[in-house]
């Protein structure tokens, strides 16, 4: 096989590439660029083979993040983000560090025991609690009422916020910022039985034009995580919500974006061209 320029991580359950990769496949080679797709625990992939390694779909990070992080951590520097960004965002604590940059953010609250866990519930309630490190919806549970309630493992890491109920109805707003440019928004609502947006828990996602406020703040948020970080972000994805009648930023994912290529074909071109200025350099 041909050795790529370009290795696209992924996972075992996504082995040919994520949803739509298609479009994206066609974007690379349409560009010159010799591209394949690996999943990134296969331990007879040659990840130093390629001049640049993109962390694309590998959606079982959090299951195994000291072996992902180990991986990430081995792959050099042709790793866009690198491994020390994805230590820090694939910890949903990043958002205190976002909201110290005077960031917008859903209020946040960490609690690592059980003790914290109840007093974290008992201000945000109606609370969402979320696992520190998860990823795709999983482990997210709606709590109204701290008395009774704990977690399965309560010597887990958790984030608690509220429970901001127009994700329901006017939904959330996930902007895609390609090289420091917001080139495209979905609309993202959750289901009348279900709080996540995912598909797999009933939510719908529709394309819409990029909305002016959505986008302004995405820039500001990537720009954020680059402050916070001292890194280049080359792409990623920042999922917004109204709480209180104000945009805040819900999620900023630079680990493994997806960018729903089925949904938004023409993410393929934007990404394409940021991974072709980089291997021009």
């Amino acid at each position: 096989m041909e050795n790529a320029e370009l290795l696209l991580a992924t996972c075992r359950h996504w082995a040919a590439g994520e949803p739509g990769h298609a479009v994206l496949d066609a974007a690379l080679e349409r560009r010159g660029i010799v591209s394949r797709w690996a999943v990134w625990d296969d331990p007879f992939v040659d990840w130093s083979s390629a001049r640049m390694v993109a962390v694309r779909s590998t959606w079982d990070y959090d299951a195994r993040l000291a072996d992902f992080l180990g991986w990430a951590g081995s792959v050099g520097p042709g790793l866009l983000h690198g491994v020390e960004a994805f230590r820090w965002n694939t910890d949903k604590s990043y958002l205190l560090d976002l909201a110290r940059t005077g960031l917008p953010v859903v209020p946040t609250l960490i609690a690592d025991n059980a003790v914290d866990l109840r007093g974290a519930i008992a201000r945000m309630a109606p609370a969402v609690v979320k696992p520190r490190v998860g990823a795709g919806g999983r482990g997210i549970v709606v709590v109204y009422d701290a008395g009774g309630w704990l977690p399965v493992e309560t010597h887990g890491a958790w984030v608690v916020q509220p429970l901001v109920t127009s994700v329901m109805d006017e939904g959330e707003a996930s902007v895609f910022v390609i090289d420091g440019k917001p080139v495209s928004q979905l609309r993202k609502v959750a289901s009348r039985k279900d709080i996540r947006v995912q598909e797999r828990y009933g939510g719908t996602s529709y394309l819409v034009p990029l909305d002016p406020r959505a986008a302004v703040l995405a820039v500001d948020a990537i720009a954020a995580a680059t402050e916070v970080l001292g890194v280049e972000l080359v792409y990623g994805r920042v999922d917004m919500l109204r709480h209180e009648g104000k945009l805040v930023v819900g999620e900023v994912e630079i680990t493994e974006p997806g960018l729903y290529l089925d949904h938004l074909p023409e993410n393929a071109d934007r990404f394409a061209e940021a991974v072709l200025s980089r291997l021009r350099r």
